[in-house]
């Protein structure tokens, strides 16, 4: 196991102590280190944020995902994986999980031993089976949520549907799921892993589930008016003592630098940006590992160039097998003449891209994305309303909150070969920068959004309590009072 970095952790006195344990997606890292941020700087803890060596990030990547020099950080060791399909991804993160927890449970004893009261044990909802040791050590043991709480209310229902069956017997969803009073989600706008009862992840996630009542408490990276219904409901819920406390303390997004680093300064997307109007560029930007089809990415394109908006492409490696000549350049398999014909007005780059600086950019009028619920709260934060297309795991379910919930988003109607058109994107594209009453209301509900966002992390904002709230139940459970916080940091 690495060797901790515990820069800006010590004191004369030791600090309560929490560890986070992050499964390896970007996903769940990036709020997970914001987390911890907050949790050093405003709340006095000590913190370490636990990765696995499995898995490995790509250093770009892992770049954005790394905690402040105040957050002491962990890896641990490798395991054996090799019988594992590697194409399974959810098999891959339950064994990677299930292997690790020796692992977990010795690192958690150490820090007991070495590095003062350990105050509380949160790993992300991927990691269900290392609450299990938080329960062995007699150690307060929450979940921590990187998406939203519709996911959460979702797999409620999820246990709650398959409640005295016998094992090995599984329920479909029926056509409309009621999440709250006031909210529901028809099938089709579940998450895929929902929807077939004879799938092997459908029965994995309902093992995964099932040990989220052994939790006390969970963390959800949302705010309270992004689900208002479902705050109140799991409220009720955690008070007739049917689920544990859930405390949205959101959004937990990466922070963009005071002043540009390194890599701000090289990118290219910035310096575009500087020199384009104000309110004038749509950025486009799916997931971090690609997942658009070519047949979509081709729509994408003649979209783009129909609109005859500005744009700002992140373009990545689509999911399907690809023509040879592609050579590993996504902007190879562009329609031909897509880069000479839109070079006055539009930028297309395969590298990094700094999105929190991107999307705060006065430049930047319109985000059009998966809706992955990290990218969701990132546009959020910036007031920039949203082209959603969706492409799977809770992105269609984000889309319909997006579209539906909140009105910031525009969502292009989908082909019956899952396939959105360039007409269709156009027209969002042109709704949203030029035209139309529906782009003036989504433009103003981002608007409302982001100031809501900005509020909840106020001192008396709906976040910053509810983070509160757990901080001082964690301190508490170590003998903890608030004059023993000596550095002037609040509890």
């Amino acid at each position: 196991m690495d060797t901790l970095n515990t820069s800006g952790t010590g004191s004369e006195r030791p600090r309560p102590h929490v560890v986070l344990l992050a499964s390896p997606p970007a996903g769940h890292r990036i709020p997970l280190a914001e987390l911890a941020r907050r949790l050093v700087e405003h709340h006095g803890f000590a913190v370490t944020l636990v990765t696995f060596a499995n898995l490995p990030l790509p250093a770009h990547v892992l770049a954005s995902c790394l905690p402040p020099a105040t957050v002491a950080t962990a890896v641990l060791p490798a395991v054996d994986m090799d019988d594992v399909p590697a194409h399974d991804i959810i098999q891959v993160l339950v064994q990677l999980v299930r292997r690790s927890v020796p692992n977990i449970r010795a690192f958690l004893r150490r820090i007991s031993a070495t590095a003062g009261p350990l105050a509380a044990f949160v790993p992300d909802i991927f990691c269900s089976e290392a609450l299990l040791v938080a329960g062995e050590l007699g150690v307060p043991g929450y979940f921590f949520l990187p998406t939203n709480l519709n996911w959460l209310a979702l797999e409620r229902r999820f246990v709650e549907l398959h409640h005295g069956l016998p094992p090995g017997e599984y329920r479909d969803f029926p056509g409309d799921v009621e999440l709250a009073e006031g909210v529901s989600l028809h099938r089709t706008e579940l998450p895929f892993v929902f929807r077939d009862s004879n799938s092997l992840d459908f029965q994995r996630l309902l093992e995964n589930s099932r040990r989220y009542p052994l939790a006390d408490g969970f963390l959800v990276n949302t705010f309270d008016e992004m689900e208002p219904a479902l705050v109140e409901a799991f409220k009720l819920a955690a008070e007739q003592g049917a689920f544990p406390p859930v405390f949205a303390a959101g959004p937990l997004i990466r922070r963009p630098n005071p002043e540009p680093d390194v890599d701000d300064r090289d990118c290219l997307c910035l310096e575009w940006l500087d020199r384009q109007p104000i309110g004038s560029v749509v950025y486009v930007s799916f997931s971090t590992f690609g997942g658009l089809s070519l047949e979509q990415t081709t729509e994408v394109a003649a979209g783009l160039e129909e609109s005859g908006q500005r744009f700002l492409w992140v373009v990545r490696m689509p999911n399907l097998a690809l023509p040879a000549a592609a050579d590993g350049d996504p902007l190879a398999l562009l329609p031909e003449g897509f880069l000479e014909r839109t070079a006055g007005r539009g930028l297309a780059v395969t590298a990094w891209t700094p999105q929190v600086r991107v999307l705060s950019h006065p430049a930047t009028a319109a985000f059009m994305s998966h809706c992955g619920w990290n990218s969701t709260l990132e546009s959020v934060q910036s007031g920039v309303p949203m082209v959603a297309l969706p492409m799977g795991t809770d992105q269609t379910m984000n889309a319909t909150i997006l579209e539906e919930k909140l009105g910031m988003a525009l969502r292009p109607r989908t082909r019956e070969d899952g396939i959105v058109g360039r007409e269709e994107i156009a027209t969002a594209v042109k709704e949203l920068l030029i035209e139309g009453e529906r782009g003036r209301d989504a433009r103003r509900r981002a608007g409302e959004m982001q100031q809501a966002a900005v509020s909840a992390w106020l001192p008396e904002g709906s976040s910053c309590r509810a983070l509160e709230e757990v901080a001082t139940k964690w301190k508490a459970g170590c003998g903890v009072t608030r004059k023993d916080t000596t550095d002037g940091t609040a509890i």
